[in-house]
């Protein structure tokens, strides 16, 4: 009886129910919007490596901007001019079990106006910085503010970061990307592996491999593996960072020996490796102008550095940017003379070798 009393209340009301059409239409198109940005460039990679390879230059590749113009200019885009600095974000976990939202890896690549060699600057993670929407809190935790819950978001994540970091340097964030140890896994793999070499003998926290002091080939496991490790490191998490530069210089030096980087069509068959967990940010520097820039350098061997920070604040673990030491630093890299800076301060470059 009162299973039918229910039915025919439901009958006699069904009408005055709104359509669902247009919220689900509007979720789906929320949906889609974020799924083509988080993918903008696996859209778009390959033929823009290929119309690079031919020479062509192509506008911006932003899913959610009109096209203004012909789509193919008459001439090539010219590199670039100047100093250049990308934002490459290493992200623990994100879309895995646990899915992680915090950028534990921030480097800045800084490429000068002469194209000597490329400068890997590691941000700590703990860095004390101002975050637009949280005040002032660890670095990594701009990434979390701008991805938000509870999908987070690649894209926003990475957007929020770069502004932050561009306030902290001074310095234009050309180009950039985020990657997540997934990513890094299949793309170390792609290029059949890549050398590390330590100054010190690494023991896993989480696998319990040991890792030995020397230079040695890892795939990709074993690259997520170490550079996921920082408990059993002397400083933590800035040896982390150290050893980011070490796998980032190892990737960069395979690379080059597999002719990636003069090659657009192998870097976007390299790039592409990373499936869905790599998002790239062309905004500033479109992709095409970015690779031209590439075989223009006189050495691709890196120069690592760490940003210098102060002892730790009111015991929250947040690092302040060291007065003098790291206003240094920042002022060299805003002024495009890092060489004569490394010159100055031998003992904070990190040794690759």
């Amino acid at each position: 009886m009162i299973e039918d009393d229910l039915r025919a209340a439901f009958a006699r009301h069904e009408q005055l129910t709104p359509s669902t059409g247009p919220l689900r239409a509007a979720i789906d198109r929320l949906a889609a919007t974020r799924r083509r940005r988080r993918q903008r460039f696996q859209a778009a990679g390959v033929t823009v490596a290929l119309l690079a390879a031919l020479g062509v230059g192509i506008p911006q590749l932003r899913p959610d901007r009109a096209v203004q113009g012909p789509l193919l200019p008459e001439r090539p885009a010219a590199p670039p001019a100047g100093a250049l600095n990308v934002l490459l974000l290493g992200v623990d976990g994100f879309g895995e079990e646990p899915p992680y939202r915090l950028a534990d890896s921030i480097l800045l690549v800084h490429i000068p106006a002469d194209r000597s060699r490329p400068y890997l600057i590691s941000l700590p993670r703990d860095l004390e910085v101002s975050i637009p929407g949280r005040g002032t809190d660890k670095l990594n935790s701009a990434f979390f503010t701008g991805a938000g819950e509870p999908r987070p978001d690649l894209d926003a994540g990475y957007d929020l970061t770069r502004r932050v970091v561009a306030d902290l340097t001074g310095v234009r964030v050309d180009a950039g990307a985020v990657l997540t140890f997934a990513g890094l896994r299949r793309i170390t793999d792609a290029v059949d592996g890549v050398e590390v070499c330590l100054p010190n003998e690494v023991r896993s926290w989480h696998t319990r491999r040991i890792f030995p002091a020397g230079c040695q080939e890892l795939d990709g496991a074993a690259s997520v593996d170490l550079l996921r490790q920082r408990r059993y490191l002397p400083d933590g998490a800035t040896d982390r960072d150290r050893n980011a530069q070490r796998y980032v210089a190892g990737l960069i030096r395979r690379a080059a020996a597999q002719d990636v980087l003069s090659n657009p069509v192998r870097l976007a068959a390299l790039l592409s490796a990373a499936g869905k967990s790599l998002t790239v940010d062309d905004d500033g520097l479109p992709l095409t102008r970015l690779v031209s820039v590439l075989p223009r350098l006189k050495s691709v061997d890196p120069v690592g550095l760490a940003l210098p920070v102060g002892s730790p604040v009111d015991d929250a673990s947040r690092l302040p940017l060291d007065p003098e030491q790291g206003r240094a630093l920042l002022t060299a890299l805003g002024e495009d003379r890092l060489a004569q800076w490394v010159d100055q301060h031998p003992d904070q470059v990190t040794r690759f070798r």
